[in-house]
């Protein structure tokens, strides 16, 4: 989807938005309403942490990135500033006019990479912004159930991050995906073996 956007729509900074933009979904699991939310001034660049304010809720939280994610942003940011040194809004990303985006617009642009890119073709339903979210969360899971991590004691962590009112919310990821459901099941089917012996 990254590669679509910076191919396929021609203005660049529009292509440079949208790249950034999907990328930052797809390594935060930021909610799109948080990441066109997302001003200058909440990017800490020394820390490398972003200030999602106010969000579903009205929960604030601090989303702390990879340096890889952060280089990404101020790469962006710099071509931002080149193309929109005095925009009309203080929104991170920003559209043509230099104005905050709009998730209508969004949404419309991000269908239209799905399908130029023939991503979920033949689906029975098309990829959605908000998978992205999902992807991120079902990885994380995933990861940690691969490397034996204890998943129990890290699921509130992952709650906070993702900007859930409470663990329960980020358990219903593991009835989500198919292989992270058969690795918990595995791992408790483990548990119970060595509980009865």
């Amino acid at each position: 989807m990254i590669e679509q956007a910076r191919c396929s729509i021609v203005s660049p900074l529009r292509a440079a938005t949208y790249a950034t933009l999907i990328g930052l979904l797809a390594v935060s699991g930021m909610r799109i309403g948080e990441a066109i939310k997302l001003d200058r001034g909440d990017v800490d660049w020394a820390q490398g942490v972003l200030l999602i304010r106010e969000s579903k809720f009205g929960k604030s939280r601090l989303v702390p990135l990879a340096l890889s994610a952060m280089t990404a942003l101020q790469t962006y940011a710099g071509l931002r500033d080149q193309f929109q040194p005095r925009p009309q809004d203080p929104s991170f990303f920003v559209s043509l006019a230099g104005k905050r985006l709009l998730y209508a617009v969004v949404s419309q642009t991000f269908r239209q990479l799905v399908d130029d890119a023939g991503v979920g073709a033949g689906a029975p339903r098309p990829p959605r912004l908000h998978d992205l979210r999902h992807t991120f969360a079902v990885a994380t899971l995933l990861g940690w159930y691969r490397t034996s991590e204890d998943v129990a004691t890290k699921i509130p962590a992952l709650s906070t991050y993702l900007g859930h009112r409470e663990p329960s919310s980020t358990y219903w990821y593991l009835s989500a995906a198919p292989e992270l459901l058969a690795l918990a099941a595995a791992r408790q089917d483990i548990a119970w073996s060595k509980a009865r012996s």
